[in-house]
């Protein structure tokens, strides 16, 4: 047994500029945090198999999913099922978001965009 943090876990930068860390790296369940600077926002895309949990830990998050849009503020989460063509933005001028998703299965092999 081990403590994780973003000192110490996996980290990888998308989109030139976000960065990820993976908490947790399991085929049956994936735990990663998450930063998005103002103004970024990943492609939209779909899971055939992962169900994810989005949760907001600081900042707000806008989240597209199947044409609707939920803005998350801290402590709110949001459950994207397997089938739901999705996006997450930061649309904040000027603050970071920081989240937690949280996926079961593991969402490696398992992202198309659309």
């Amino acid at each position: 047994m081990a403590v994780v943090n973003r000192s110490n876990a996996p980290h990888y930068k998308w989109a030139d500029v976000c960065d990820g860390w993976r908490l947790l790296d399991g085929d049956d369940l994936s735990v990663i945090e998450e930063r998005m600077p103002p103004g970024t926002a990943e492609v939209m895309h779909v899971h055939d198999k992962a169900n994810q949990l989005f949760f907001v830990l600081d900042g707000t998050l806008t989240i597209e999913v199947d044409g609707r849009t939920e803005r998350l503020g801290p402590s709110d989460g949001l459950n994207v099922r397997p089938g739901q063509i999705h996006q997450a933005r930061n649309e904040d001028a000027a603050s970071d978001v920081r989240f937690l998703v949280i996926s079961s299965p593991t969402t490696r092999g398992d992202r198309e965009a659309v």
